[in-house]
């Protein structure tokens, strides 16, 4: 006679299974509801962008419209962080022309305060305090245009942040989306 532990193994597995897969699959409706009510109210933001972003950071699978919030904000704290990083390594080119280089300056500049931005956005968030997410996640939104916008200023320069300024715009569109949806909703 078999173990009494091994005949319930395979139940078990297939419950356990079965629970991973209904909790992937909510979080993906989740994700894919949230993004579809999010492209529709605003034309700043793709669903495939909006459900590739959300579906790809940890824990999104399980997490709440709260959650999806929170993730969101990070997101945006990455993406700001990582473009700081590569604005500096841009800097470093001495061949740069003097233009651009005031450009990236000023980007450096705009995104070093985005993060101190984000920070407190995060903690705004974290403590229900909407109103303040709101305005600083809008503060880096406004950083990503204002840096772009720079470099339009003049004639042949074109910008070698404008993909990382557009995902941070619509990140940040995203962040303040979910927000609403949730001011709505709770």
């Amino acid at each position: 006679m078999k173990p009494l532990s091994f005949s319930f193994l395979p139940l078990a597995l297939f419950l356990s299974l079965f629970s991973l897969t209904f909790h992937i699959s909510t979080g993906q409706t989740l994700i894919q509801n949230t993004c579809k009510t999010s492209s529709k109210d605003d034309p700043n933001i793709k669903y495939g962008f909006c459900t590739t972003s959300l579906q790809a950071a940890p824990a999104s699978q399980c997490a709440s419209l709260r959650g999806l919030g929170m993730i969101s904000i990070r997101l945006i704290r990455y993406n700001v962080t990582d473009t700081r990083c590569s604005v500096k390594i841009l800097l470093k080119d001495k061949n740069l022309d003097p233009y651009a280089r005031s450009c990236l300056k000023d980007c450096f500049e705009l995104y070093s305060d985005a993060i101190t931005t984000i920070k407190l956005a995060m903690k705004s968030y974290n403590t229900k305090k909407y109103y303040d997410a709101n305005i600083q996640i809008s503060s880096v939104m406004d950083a990503a245009t204002t840096c772009e916008d720079g470099f339009k200023e003049k004639n042949g320069v074109v910008s070698p942040l404008t993909k990382r300024n557009e995902i941070t715009f619509q990140l940040s569109a995203m962040a303040l989306s979910l927000m609403n949806l949730l001011k709505n909703n709770g």
